[in-house]
């Protein structure tokens, strides 16, 4: 048994699950050359331990085993693929508090919120469980008086699925169970900052007894394991979620070889209240919309805009709400934990000093907090300037940018003047104002009076520079399937 920090941990019960090494085909397995990546707490900075750290040549022999693994998972019966996945989604209910526990440890969010993500990544295991077993289009009317038209979807074949480190069980769950649903084999890379959860995810898939070389997890330096895996044919399409930057960069190095791409990108919210909302839920729906992860989630309400009539009145309410968060650390179960890395830290100074420089006003926090140097305050700015480099930025973090507007053309003007178009959130009680907006907001997702609108039944994804494709729903399993059209002579 591994002795880290991280597998002393007296609460984690199953300490198998604590791996430390990438699985390829079926097997756990060292770098060659020996190199490691440490793990670190980001709440304290303790090394929770070192993981397995491949080279390029090991990444390819998880492509080797995917090939190979192929023909015989896409050719089980769509029943026996749905028995698989299920016993799958078993076990990650059955080790919810233990996944829950490793993903505090290593990325940091509230207990409460891993626990959360637990389920949320374990309802599309279940989901595509249900949907292996019937991966229909429609038929065709044959167009021909002599000829039979069929049309078949068939799985692609090797899929490489790369994930972040602020969701990282839901975001491998939510691809890998589309893919293996689909007939797929997979080659998954895990951001260096959180592998303890996708290599817990893949003792569980051997435990349900997905078949060597189906489900492989490589740890390792990006630009290391995953640029040759854009270079091989034999890798047929790309899952993506992290920044619009390293989109474009997989995008670019993935032309040469035409891979089917999925990307989740970046997003830059808007938050639309008008003057007729419940005020109440409009606040409280902000406050889970901006400091939800901690800030650190792509669909987070970057900008919040607010009707003039209710502005003050909103600022107010949304203050104290601010204000009545609690920070800790993880296992303290608080509302909002440390971020990831130093990086996100100076983002939010960064942002926070350019809107005060341009007249911004400082309503609560604004600073690091005394908790740790990976801990920021909680933070509002009102009265800021379109001009502001965190009205056109994404902040993945606690800081949130609230602005008055006078006019709903204005107002959908400004929350569209963006690359990006993943999600919008309205607040209102008139429909037609709610169904004006909703269809003027060039967003792939609008949230109404709410802000939880997520799931596995839906179509994840979004416009301009948020993505390519959809994840979730029946479509997120069909962008790894083929579509063959069949012609057949019956005279």
């Amino acid at each position: 048994m591994l002795d880290t920090a991280l597998s002393n941990q007296k609460d984690i019960m199953d300490k198998r699950l604590i791996r430390e090494f990438s699985y390829v085909g079926g097997k756990w397995r060292a770098a060659s050359n020996g190199a490691t990546l440490s793990v670190a707490n980001p709440a304290d900075g303790t090394i929770l331990g070192d993981v397995s750290s491949l080279t390029a040549k090991d990444s390819m022999a998880a492509v080797d085993a995917a090939q190979q693994a192929f023909p015989g998972w896409a050719g089980l019966l769509p029943q026996e693929r749905s028995v698989i996945l299920r016993r799958w989604f078993d076990l990650l209910k059955k080790h919810k508090e233990d996944l829950a526990l490793i993903m505090v440890a290593e990325q940091g969010k509230p207990l409460s919120e891993a626990r959360g993500e637990i389920d949320y990544g374990a309802a599309f295991v279940e989901f595509y469980a249900e949907e292996a077993k019937r991966p229909n289009i429609e038929g065709v009317t044959s167009h021909l008086p002599d000829a039979e038209v069929e049309l078949w979807l068939e799985p692609m074949g090797v899929i490489a699925l790369i994930t972040p480190w602020n969701f990282p069980n839901a975001m491998l769950t939510r691809k890998a169970a589309a893919a293996l649903a689909a007939g797929c084999t997979i080659i998954a890379h895990p951001s260096g900052e959180t592998p303890y959860s996708a290599l817990a995810l893949a003792e569980l898939a051997e435990r349900a007894g997905i078949p060597a070389g189906v489900f492989n997890v490589v740890i390792g330096r990006a630009a290391t394991v995953v640029e040759p895996w854009t270079k091989d044919t034999r890798v047929r399409a790309l899952s993506f979620t992290g920044s619009t930057v390293i989109g474009k960069l997989l995008y670019r190095q993935s032309a040469e070889t035409i891979k089917h791409l999925v990307m989740e990108l970046g997003g830059h919210a808007p938050l639309i209240v008008f003057k007729d909302a419940d005020i109440e839920n409009a606040v409280s729906e902000a406050i889970k919309a901006k400091f939800a992860t901690t800030g650190q989630d792509c669909l987070g309400a970057n900008r919040i805009f607010v009707e003039r009539p209710i502005y003050d009145k909103f600022c107010s309410k949304f203050t104290l709400a601010t204000k009545a968060l609690t920070i800790g650390k993880g296992m303290d179960d608080c509302d909002l934990g440390p971020l990831m890395n130093e990086k996100a830290i100076h983002k939010q100074e960064e942002h926070v000093a350019d809107a005060l420089a341009k007249g911004a006003k400082l309503a609560c926090g604004g600073k690091r907090h005394k908790l740790g140097k990976l801990f920021y305050e909680a933070t509002v700015l009102t009265d800021v300037p379109n001009d502001a480099l965190i009205m056109s930025d994404e902040t993945f973090g606690p800081v949130a940018a609230i602005a008055p507007f006078d006019t709903e053309e204005g107002v959908v003007a400004l929350a569209n003047d963006t690359e990006y178009g993943l999600i919008a959130y309205v607040h209102s009680n008139d429909p037609k104002c709610i169904y004006r907006v909703s269809r003027a907001l060039q967003f792939g997702m609008v949230a109404v009076n709410r802000t939880k609108v997520t799931g596995a039944p839906i179509p994840f994804g979004g416009t301009k520079q948020s993505g390519l494709g959809r994840e979730g729903a029946r479509c997120g399993m069909q962008e790894f399937m083929e579509i063959k059209y069949v012609c057949r002579d019956w005279t």
